[in-house]
């Protein structure tokens, strides 16, 4: 009896001394592992954000979901977004281009167009210029400005180059929200 109450007590002994290292081996696996220099983007990751346009009124409301996503093994970002429902949509793709040393993103929209653009982060501000191809406004530009607000949320404005002079575009306050969808018709 006393053989295997020794026995019991070694093997507990032992549990107890290697469980710290299977708890942080798990806590490892478990972390969102991101390239380093898509690492400041670390706090939207994995959150669903929804914010109403400025311009939104009860009678015409405009609103918009954009779910930020650890992507292709950490070496991008992907976000995807929906405008009211699914009315207009798309997926932004950020990542490093060595060639450039710098972040580029490349978004393709529901409206049939796309961009591509050189991305700069400073402190909570991730501003992005983006070359528009076949926009049917005359758009050729966009001027996008993301910032973490001190509330958690985000604030997101825009201007368009048109005929070469910088107009104002949307602007969209937005707050955390894990029960909103991204919907594409």
């Amino acid at each position: 009896m006393n053989i295997i109450k020794v026995t019991i007590m070694k093997n507990i002994f032992k549990m107890l001394l290697i469980l710290p290292f299977i708890i942080n081996a798990k806590n490892l696996n478990n972390k969102v592992a991101l390239s380093e220099h898509l690492e400041t983007l670390l706090p939207y990751v994995g959150k669903t954000y929804k914010g109403e346009f400025l311009n939104s009124t009860k009678d015409d409301p405009a609103y918009d979901v954009a779910k930020w996503e650890r992507a292709l093994n950490g070496n991008a970002i992907r976000i995807l977004h929906s405008v009211n429902d699914g009315e207009y949509g798309g997926e932004t793709i950020i990542m490093w281009n060595p060639e450039k040393n710098s972040l580029m993103s490349w978004y393709f929209t529901t409206g049939g167009f796309f961009t591509n653009a050189l991305v700069t982060i400073e402190g909570t501000k991730i501003t992005s210029i983006e070359d528009v191809t076949g926009n049917d406004n005359g758009i050729t530009k966009v001027k996008s400005i993301i910032e973490l607000r001190q509330n958690g949320g985000l604030e997101n404005r825009s201007k368009y180059l048109m005929d070469n002079i910088w107009v104002d575009g949307h602007k969209i306050l937005y707050e955390e929200d894990s029960n909103a969808s991204v919907i594409f018709n």
